[in-house]
């Protein structure tokens, strides 16, 4: 029979917080990685490691507490959480890559580009939307 909340092996308990933030640092590291490569050059993939944590983190925390509290209203909701990442996002590849704004921005620009793309494709892959 399906259920329709959450279960007790699958239900919103700390495992899935914890796997949730670490599914979403990785795939943020790979594309801020392919980003960095593309506009910087070779760059060492632990400085996307250090980087892509901060934009996982807030977007993560928006989704939950902004967008299902009422904090952001769900019709600016999304919007709210773009601008917002990828202000975190190039705040951290500002401090981990130690470039200028005007070097972080077509980078931020770039990364939220290859995510975006690598997303709906994984998302057009295996469904998961």
């Amino acid at each position: 029979m399906l259920q329709a909340g959450p279960s007790g092996l699958t239900g919103g308990g700390l495992l899935a917080v914890v796997v949730t933030l670490l599914v979403t640092w990785l795939f943020y590291a790979a594309t801020l990685h392919l980003a960095a490569t593309f506009f910087i050059g070779e760059v060492p993939s632990q400085l996307a490691a250090k980087a892509a944590i901060v934009p996982a983190i807030v977007s993560l925390l928006l989704q939950q507490y902004g967008l299902q509290s009422g904090i952001v209203s769900p019709s600016l909701g999304v919007l709210v959480v773009v601008l917002v990442t990828m202000l975190a996002d190039g705040i951290a590849i500002s401090a981990v890559y130690r470039l200028s704004g005007r070097s972080t921005a077509p980078l931020v620009v770039l990364h939220f580009t290859f995510a975006a793309v690598l997303g709906i494709a994984l998302n057009n892959i295996f469904g998961l939307v």
